[in-house]
């Protein structure tokens, strides 16, 4: 006969402290077996990812409680890496194995899953504030600009929309469409909004690529070292940091560190400027940085197939200096005013690249902020045949949380509490916590398709068609409520919400280019940024609530309540009328539906929602 057991890696009961751990941090396991049965031995396997052999840690009997004999381990873990654990349980009939189900919660079953546990260096920190911040993401051809073109000498054929609020181009509309039409967008005009900016409550401003190049989009960068003559100069660059310095925004830029563009500097296929390119020699300076397929030098290693996009060799020392030496692209746009920046495709970058990256950035402003583009759980990932060591303390600072945001789009779009508990626990497990505190969370980036457009848009939209897709009135209203509702949960979660411009204001649109479009001056839904400046407010009014750990509270059908610190978010993603029960003396802060109170009960219908404050006993700690 199996004793009944417990163990719950999400239960202060069972495991302290919640999540990832220092290196040489004092960490308590409890397993609970059922008294009346004892077993003979009781033990943890611990094991270093990588390796096959098991640490065994045993548990010691330490109490009794409601029937259940509670064993107990204190351990510390001297190296930093990715563990996993299991317990087993020795009996008179044999080793019982215990693994993990889905919620974290021990199952005595072979092959179960193991416990994750992350152990961090134990000198990693992030810059301060940046989990009681807000960051504003720009598209900067799309955001403001102030001037009219002027035609100057860049790379690839450009055009320029004399309608900001037109339509952006598509492949459908002119074959071999390679994102060369413009609206104008620019530094300027970025530097002008900062007084905006600065009342949503931002305090980190993430520009995509702003250095000079054929596309739009600025992914295939040309040259690193001067800002797109469309955007301004780089007298504009060091006046617009300059500014956002005094507003207390920090600026961080786009690194495009895995490929270049075609039309480059480095590799000129195109003939565009002076200096020998690799496609033109092989005693190109540039030669080494990237591989070519066949003797002929006309076939080469590009950026998933497209032919705009070399990739660089990341490892050659010539390249690793060309970024991360003394006078590199790293250290030259810091000390002309850059606070950070965000690395593209960050899982394709090598370890050693990865390193070096952070030793730059970090010697030339210990309080600049990395991040990585990373579309999975960062702390687990794996890619090209190795896991990967981003969060440990020696490589990002944080990552772009994707598993984050499909968790909360699932949630308010489908209503189901459970799942969405267990998918942000499961990342606040695994992740280290001063990468809690840098994590950017957004609901809409430049490559995700606007969150009210998935919010409101519930059938399927032929690609070719979502360029000239227009929002009913119902889909435009139903974006609007769940895009409130999300972003209730977004400024309330650890973290810091991540705004990509125009959300707040209403833009709607597929992917890309229609999540692209410009922003809508002088058009802005009001009631909208009303909202989101509330929002902004609410997080700088709260610094400790927005800095104190989470504990669900209520999570059942489509409601789930959360606390941190005195805050609490109640949101209702269901499709029934739901009641929360909370402490006498709470007070609504913010709200989305038809929220009220009925005695001790917030009422929460359908589709509502409410951000509240504890003001008697229960607003203080007794938080993971």
């Amino acid at each position: 006969m199996q004793p009944d057991i417990y163990y719950n890696a999400w239960d202060l009961s069972c495991k302290t402290p919640f999540g990832s751990v220092r290196e040489g941090e004092r960490i308590c396991l409890r397993f609970f077996v059922r008294s009346g049965r004892k077993p003979q031995k009781v033990s943890i396997k611990l094991r270093l990812d990588g390796h096959s052999e098991d640490q065994e840690l045993i548990m010691a009997p330490a109490g009794v409680q409601n029937e259940f004999t509670i064993y107990e381990r204190v351990f510390s873990v001297a190296k930093k890496g990715l563990y996993f654990y299991r317990f087993e349980i020795l009996t008179e009939a044999g080793i019982l194995f215990v693994g993990r189900d889905e919620d974290a919660v021990a199952v005595i079953r072979d092959f179960l899953p193991e416990w994750q546990l992350t152990v961090y260096d134990r000198d990693f920190s992030v810059p301060e504030g940046l989990d009681t911040g807000i960051m504003y993401q720009i598209f900067p051809d799309r955001f403001r600009r102030t001037r009219e073109w002027e035609p100057v000498d860049v790379p690839g054929k450009r055009s320029l929309h004399r309608n900001w609020y037109g339509r952006p181009l598509f492949k459908a509309d002119i074959p071999d469409y390679q994102a060369n039409d413009f609206f104008g967008g620019d530094l300027r005009g970025i530097r002008e909004k900062l007084p905006y900016l600065r009342d949503l409550g931002v305090t980190v401003l993430y520009l995509n690529p702003i250095f000079e190049s054929a596309s739009n989009h600025r992914y295939n960068t040309g040259d690193y070292k001067k800002i797109d003559p469309y955007l301004g100069s780089e007298e504009d660059f060091k006046a617009l940091c300059r500014d956002a310095k005094e507003y207390g925004i920090r600026v961080i830029l786009d690194g495009v560190f895995s490929h270049t563009g075609s039309d480059s500097r480095y590799f000129n296929r195109d003939g565009h400027y002076p200096d020998l390119g690799a496609w033109q020699s092989e005693k190109s300076p540039y030669a080494s940085w990237y591989r070519f397929l066949n003797p002929e030098r006309t076939e080469y290693d590009c950026w998933w197939g497209f032919l705009t996009l070399p990739n660089v060799n990341e490892e050659e020392p010539s390249f690793i200096d060309f970024v991360c030496g003394e006078d590199g692209v790293l250290s030259y746009w810091m000390k002309r005013g850059a606070s950070g920046w965000r690395l593209d495709v960050a899982d394709e970058l090598p370890d050693g690249f990865l390193d070096e990256v952070r030793r730059r950035v970090k010697q030339e402003n210990p309080d600049a902020y990395l991040l990585g583009e990373v579309w999975e759980d960062a702390s687990n990932k794996e890619s090209y045949g190795q896991r990967r060591r981003y969060l440990l303390g020696d490589q990002l600072d944080s990552v772009m949380n994707y598993p984050w945001r499909t968790a909360v789009l699932d949630f308010v779009g489908k209503g189901d509490a459970w799942l969405f508990r267990r998918r942000i626990l499961s990342l606040l497990d695994h992740y280290p916590k001063p990468a809690i505190q840098g994590l950017m969370n957004p609901l809409s980036t430049h490559d995700t398709p606007r969150a009210r457009t998935v919010f409101g848009v519930e059938h399927p939209v032929d690609p070719l068609e979502q360029g000239n897709y227009r929002l009913t009135p119902e889909e435009l209203e139903k974006g609007r409520r769940r895009l409130r509702l999300a972003s209730m949960i977004q400024y309330t979660l650890p973290g810091f919400p991540s705004l990509y411009y125009g959300d707040e204001a209403g833009l709607a649109g597929f992917s890309d280019p229609w999540n692209r479009r410009c922003y809508p001056w002088g058009q802005e839904e009001e009631p909208l940024l009303w909202f989101f400046r509330q929002l902004g407010e609410l997080r700088r009014e709260m610094p400790e609530a927005m800095s104190a750990p989470l504990r669900f509270v209520l999570c059942e059908d489509g409601l789930a309540a959360y606390k941190r610190g005195n805050l609490v978010t109640a949101v209702n993603c269901g499709w029934e009328t739901e009641h929360a029960s909370l402490p006498e003396g709470t007070e609504i802060l913010l709200a989305e539906g038809s929220v009220r109170w009925e005695g001790e009960h917030l009422v929460l219908p359908p589709q509502s929602g409410a951000i509240l404050r504890l003001l008697g006993p229960g607003g203080k700690g007794d938080d993971n």
